[in-house]
């Protein structure tokens, strides 16, 4: 049997202009990370998942897309934010990511 995505599966995107990365789910903006972005390498500063949307993993696979990205960028990432930080803790995979 093959797996679906559904309506309910985020998707991820870059919001240049307010300076974050969003999860979609519905239309909706579900969460958020928020970053600046110097001389490439990404603060990401904090991530926000809308209280509705919680317990879905919405904020880990936000974060798992954005250093997805930027690892094919080439960039490097200052982990700011504590839930970037523990993520990276329990995913010692992307620590080179890390400036």
């Amino acid at each position: 049997m093959s797996q679906n995505t559904t309506q309910t599966d985020p998707v991820f995107t870059r919001n240049e202009a307010k300076h974050r990365f969003e999860a979609q789910v519905e239309g909706k903006v579900a969460g958020v990370l928020t970053y600046v972005h110097t001389d490439g390498v990404f603060d990401l500063q904090h991530t926000i998942v809308e209280k509705e949307f919680g317990g879905r993993g919405i904020a880990g696979g936000l974060v798992r897309h954005v250093l997805d990205g930027i690892r094919q960028s080439g960039e490097k990432i200052i982990p700011t934010c504590p839930y970037v930080k523990s993520w990276l803790d329990k995913h010692p995979d992307y620590a080179d990511l890390v400036a």
